[in-house]
Order: C-alpha cells, then structure tokens, then sequence
C-alpha cells in the first residue's frame, strides 16, 4: 500500500549483505538473531521507532532457517536444539508478540508466511532434525490459521524442494545432482521462484 515499506532482519554477521538488500528495496534494516528471547520486540521497536507509533506490520515472512545434517544415530543434542531453535521454535516465540496488539505489530488483515521444506513433507535421509523443524511450520500453520481467521488474518507456508542458494551450495556436489535430478523438471529451483509463490500468500 501507500508508504509501505519492508524490514529485512538477519543475523549481525550477514549485516553488510543486508543493508545492502534492504537499500536495494528502498525498506530498513535490523540486525537480529531471531532466536534472542527479544526477538519479537525488537522487531516490534524497530517498526514503531522507524515508522511511527500507528505503524504495524502487514506480512511477516519466517525464513530464516539452517541446517545441521547428520544421521539420526549421530545426531547429537546440541545439533537438534541449534536447528529446531532457528526454524521452528523463533517462529513460535515471535508470533504471539507481533500479535498482541502493540505498536509494530501485526496488523489486522495481515498476512504469515512460513517457509516450510518438502523435507518436513517427506523426510530426508540425515535431515531428522531439519525435517522436524519443517513439519512443525507446517503444523503451526494448520493451528494457527483458524485461530487467527476472525480477525482477517491468513496463515500459510510454502514448501519448497531443492532450490539453489548459497547454502545448498555447500552440499557435497554428487549428494547435489541426485536432489537436482529428483525433482520435478529435473533441476534446482530458484530463490526467486520461492519468492514469487510468497507474494502470492502476502497479496491482499
């Protein structure tokens, strides 16, 4: 809408990739780890502080995600708390702040976006944790959605398959072809055709 702006949130150590992405959007920048337990006020702050005290947000996407791959037997606790913690459990701390009504927040009549993975759909050899994680997405869509419904607002998440960024870039590159080849049109999806399908989700 008139005067809408985005809020690009990442980690301190991707800083300078971000106010680079958030210059290109014309939107801000917020140096954040989302699993701080402050998270989802600071968000919040960062919205009031920039935009003014009636400012709320209309989407919110939840995409950040890792992975710590290893098979189940070897996968030790501190592997399965670092995965669940970023791509799950952020989510479900940061949710019911931007919900409650404060300045920053989620509007009424906004939207959520999860980024879920056929992964949490299907499973993953080595991907116990990851899978999981993403399976919980889906679930805390399914929850949340009616919940939420009265007041205007849409839960989704998107699933994608293999899709190439830098961090499946690091998978070892035979591991790489086989998911490549294993997916519909036998090739790796882009970032922006994830992007694309979340608009979708986003649009009023």
């Amino acid at each position: 809408g008139q005067g809408a702006t985005v809020v690009c949130v990442d980690i301190p150590a991707a800083g300078e990739a971000l106010a680079a992405l958030a210059n290109r959007l014309h939107g801000t920048a917020l140096q954040l780890d989302v699993t701080a337990p402050d998270a989802g006020e600071r968000i919040a702050a960062h919205v009031a502080s920039r935009h003014g005290e009636t400012a709320r947000l209309y989407g919110i996407v939840h995409n950040a995600g890792i992975t710590r791959d290893k098979l189940l037997v070897n996968t030790d606790a501190q592997r399965w708390a670092q995965v669940l913690s970023v791509n799950l459990e952020a989510e479900l701390r940061i949710n019911p702040v931007l919900l409650d009504g404060r300045p920053g927040g989620l509007a009424d009549g906004g939207r959520i976006v999860g980024v879920a993975s056929t992964s949490g759909i299907a499973g993953n050899r080595g991907q116990a944790n990851y899978a999981a994680s993403k399976a919980g997405v889906a679930g805390l869509v399914r929850a949340l959605a009616p919940e939420l419904a009265p007041r205007g607002i849409t839960v989704n998440a998107v699933a994608p398959g293999f899709i190439e960024t830098d961090m499946t870039a690091r998978i070892p590159f035979v591991q790489r072809e086989v998911f490549r080849r294993t997916n519909s049109l036998s090739q790796g999806g882009l970032p922006v055709d994830v992007a694309e399908t979340i608009c979708y989700f986003l649009d009023p």
